[in-house]
């Protein structure tokens, strides 16, 4: 089988999906941004062949270098996994006749507003949304919904360019930040109260074959503001519990109105006062690393699991959930230059053999920002057969580890 693969050097998990597809022995012809050489040995002898282009976001650039593939063979399939690559593949995919997600499907899973008007008229639980155009059209909207506010690109990805409006006049400085005082459309919700989660799945065939839920702690836009947080993500070993049934059936129901088919998801969700909300959705895998801790986790390779999917629309592993599985960020004390790890060697001692990735950046490495997010800085990935143990695991690492740094 001869499948495309959008952007196998960047970033850094990418060359899993391509290793993945290489290894059920499809032929694998990479389309990047990077000069071949650029890319990693072990990329590259994945890799049956590779076209650069100046940008895989360029739908034209794109198109061409499909069809240069498609003059040498028969393409099967053409595939992308970042955010931001989605939209244009299906684009490119449609025009050049390859099985694969629809330009209708990748836009609803890429528009906030549009998403939420189908899943509301499919009997999806959301909070009131719209798309608006000026500052005048989200005063009326806060107006009719009240406080806070939600506001952020139509198609935004996790929490970037993201605020919240506790109140009017802080709706008109979000205005100028976000730029719809200029005129910028963007998507404005009703603040869901309430915890934060997200409930992954790999879909074949419309069919859930493999789901994790994952919590965070605390919310995100909580973590992504504040710099003494030591922000976790936590998927569950113990997601047959009937508490999690409501999450899995909105799921699917978000899956079935989406016109979803054979295509990792990334789904957002709220437990809030008034019950479980819907937040948002992606088809493509979630970001920070989450799928390494759901193969560590569930002791399976769940990219090779992916792959299997992306070819023969079928999977052949299982999740053990021996364990739950979770990343800590360690945020550097101010913006910098990492100079040393107080802490790190105890932590090492007391839990070394539940520490399964880590991530430590080198003395004299200059810090990134709190809202570059989870992996930004320092982190450890982590599990426990317990999750309440695992919980507690993380919180002590938070509490012990100090990243210096000036």
């Amino acid at each position: 089988m001869n499948v495309i693969f959008i952007e196998p050097g960047f970033p850094a998990n990418q060359k899993q999906f391509v290793r993945a597809l290489a290894s059920i022995g499809a032929n694998v012809i990479g389309i990047g941004e990077r000069p071949y050489e650029w890319l990693d040995d072990e990329t590259r002898s994945w890799l049956g062949s590779y076209q650069q282009i100046g940008s895989v976001t360029d739908e034209a650039a794109l198109e061409w270098a499909v069809h240069q593939a498609q003059d040498k063979q028969w393409i099967d399939r053409l595939e992308a996994v970042v955010e931001a690559h989605v939209m244009p593949a299906a684009h490119v995919r449609e025009r050049c006749t390859i099985p694969g997600i629809s330009s209708r499907t990748a836009f609803l899973c890429r528009d906030k507003v549009a998403m939420k008007e189908v899943l509301r008229a499919a009997g999806v639980p959301t909070g009131a949304s719209a798309g608006v155009n000026s500052l005048a059209e989200a005063i009326d909207f806060g107006r009719h919904v009240g406080f806070p506010l939600i506001i952020k690109p139509r198609d935004a990805a996790g929490a970037s360019g993201t605020f919240r409006a506790n109140h009017e006049s802080e709706l008109v400085t979000v205005a100028q930040e976000c730029g719809l005082a200029d005129g910028a459309a963007v998507a404005i919700e009703e603040f869901v109260e309430g915890h934060e989660g997200f409930y992954d799945t790999l879909v074949v065939d419309g069919e859930v074959e493999h789901e994790f839920i994952s919590h965070y702690y605390p919310n995100v836009l909580e973590a992504m503001r504040a710099r003494w947080i030591s922000p976790q993500i936590i998927s569950t070993n113990r997601i047959h519990e009937p508490g999690y049934d409501k999450i899995k059936a909105m799921g699917k129901r978000v899956i079935d109105a989406l016109g979803l088919q054979t295509s990792a998801t990334h789904m957002e969700w709220f437990l809030s006062p008034k019950g479980l909300r819907f937040s948002e959705i992606a088809c493509r895998p979630p970001g920070v690393g989450q799928w390494e801790s759901y193969c560590a986790g569930n002791e399976i390779d769940l990219y090779r699991e992916w792959a299997m999917a992306v070819c023969h629309q079928y999977t052949d592993q299982k999740s053990s959930r021996r364990y739950a599985c979770g990343i800590i960020a360690l945020r550097p004390e101010r913006d910098g230059n990492i100079f040393s790890y107080n802490g790190i060697d105890e932590v090492f001692e007391r839990y070394g053999e539940n520490i399964v990735e880590q991530y430590l950046p080198q003395p004299g490495t200059p810090t990134q920002g709190v809202e570059a997010g989870y992996m930004a800085n320092a982190w450890l990935r982590v599990r426990h057969q317990d999750y309440d143990a695992l919980r507690g695991i993380l919180n002590d690492i938070g509490e012990r580890v100090t990243v210096r740094a000036g």
